[in-house]
Formats: C-alpha cells, sequence, structure tokens
C-alpha cells in the first residue's frame, strides 16, 4: 500500500463511524467498530501506541491526553453529543493518520451545518477554517515553528484556544512514532523537508466543556501545499 491507500482506509472508517454511531453506544464500542473496520479495509496494525481509534465525547472532547496515558471510557453517547474520533491505522509501516469531530442530534450523526447547538456548529466551522487558513499561508520555505506561531495567533485573534498537551498543531509522517518533528516552537525545519505532515488543531472556546478537533495529512505537489 501507499500513503494515499492508508490514508483513505482512515477516512473510509470515519465515514462509516458516521453513518453507524448512535445515542446509546459506549465509546469502547465505537472504538472497536472503527478498529475492525480499519483492519477490514486493508491496516495490519495500529502506529499510536497499537490503538487503532482513539474515542472521546463529550466533556472528554476537550482533553489532550498521550495515546500511552489513553483509556478507553465507558461512557455512553447521549442522545444529544459530541464525539471525537482520531485514527492510526498502519500498513507495512505507511501511517494513515485521520481525526474528525462528530456531532449527535436526535441519537444520530448530523451533518455539522444541520446542529441545532451552535457553539459546537461554530467549533466545527473554525476547525474548517484553520485548515483553510493554513494551506494559504504555507510555502515550501515555511518552517514548522512559523506555522506554530501563525496559526496559534489564528486561533487566539478567532476567540478560541489551542488544547494539546504538548502544544503542538501537528507532525511529520515518519516509520517509527519517536522521529516525528513536531510543529512547535523551536523547529525550524522547513515543512517541504519532510515527506508528510498532519495539521490537527485541537480547540475550544474559554470556559467551555468541549473541544474540537480536525485532523489532515499534507505534502507538497509542484511546490503546492495539497491534502493526502
Amino acid at each position: 500500500m501507499n500513503y494515499i491507500e492508508v490514508q483513505k482506509i482512515a477516512k473510509n472508517t470515519i465515514e462509516y463511524a458516521r453513518e453507524t454511531i448512535k445515542a446509546g453506544m459506549t465509546l469502547l464500542e465505537v472504538r472497536e467498530l472503527c478498529e475492525k473496520k480499519l483492519l477490514e479495509l486493508g491496516a495490519d496494525s495500529f502506529w499510536y501506541w497499537d490503538i487503532g481509534a482513539f474515542v472521546f465525547s463529550g466533556n472528554e472532547t476537550a482533553v489532550s491526553v498521550s495515546g500511552k496515558q489513553y483509556q478507553t471510557s465507558d461512557r455512553v453517547i447521549g442522545k444529544n453529543d459530541i464525539v471525537t474520533i482520531d485514527l492510526s491505522p498502519q500498513s507495512d509501516d505507511i501511517w494513515g493518520d485521520y481525526a474528525r469531530t462528530l456531532l449527535i442530534e436526535n441519537g444520530v450523526v448530523v451533518d455539522d451545518k444541520d446542529c441545532s447547538n451552535i457553539e459546537w456548529k461554530n467549533g466545527i466551522a473554525m476547525e474548517k477554517k484553520l485548515h483553510r487558513e493554513m494551506q494559504e499561508f504555507v510555502t515550501v520555505n515555511t518552517t514548522f515553528e512559523e506555522l506554530y506561531f501563525y496559526m496559534n495567533k489564528f486561533i487566539e485573534d478567532n476567540g478560541y484556544i489551542s488544547l494539546d498537551f504538548m502544544g503542538n498543531l501537528g507532525h511529520s509522517i515518519v516509520k517509527k512514532k519517536n522521529d516525528r518533528i513536531y510543529i512547535e516552537k523551536g523547529n525550524k525545519t522547513r515543512l517541504s523537508d519532510v515527506l508528510y505532515f498532519t495539521f490537527e488543531p485541537h480547540i475550544s472556546i474559554i470556559d467551555s466543556n468541549y473541544g474540537y478537533k480536525r485532523e489532515n495529512i499534507y505534502y507538497f505537489e509542484n511546490d503546492r501545499l495539497v491534502e493526502l
């Protein structure tokens, strides 16, 4: 498999989750159905601490935790709820990395544009805005650090805060997780010097119980940044 194919496994699994998740399911059930689907679609393992799907709901969506410490809670999805799923499929040491926050209304996943909860609707819209802004800002000469400072200011200027426990906004895609470099202060490497990198802002508004995450992998093609 190549990177496009492995990332497609993750994307298709999120679409499967959109159609399948319902109120009354536990987060462990959601994790199990996602991991089963990742393997059915061609993943042979999970690169991030052997966990294929990190699943959070409700006020857990505002929690940022290392995969090493993550435990799937026994929470049950409510009739009106918010769920974040972060997937880490792998095939022959090729990674996928993809996350989405889903909105539950009247017991089923709804399109964010149709959600009646304005705070949640705006949070998802802000995530999309961040990805658009990042793509417009980045050039072949942009460094990881420059992107870190620019996007964190953009997040703040739009009334949001970054929740990531390490303070970064993404990382390079490599073969071993300890070899990753991050979108963080002090990283002078150019984004174009790595094959692929993630952009995955985890955001909230001040004093809110809810967080939002949207993760894609990006790379340069003919000096232009594109989504994998």
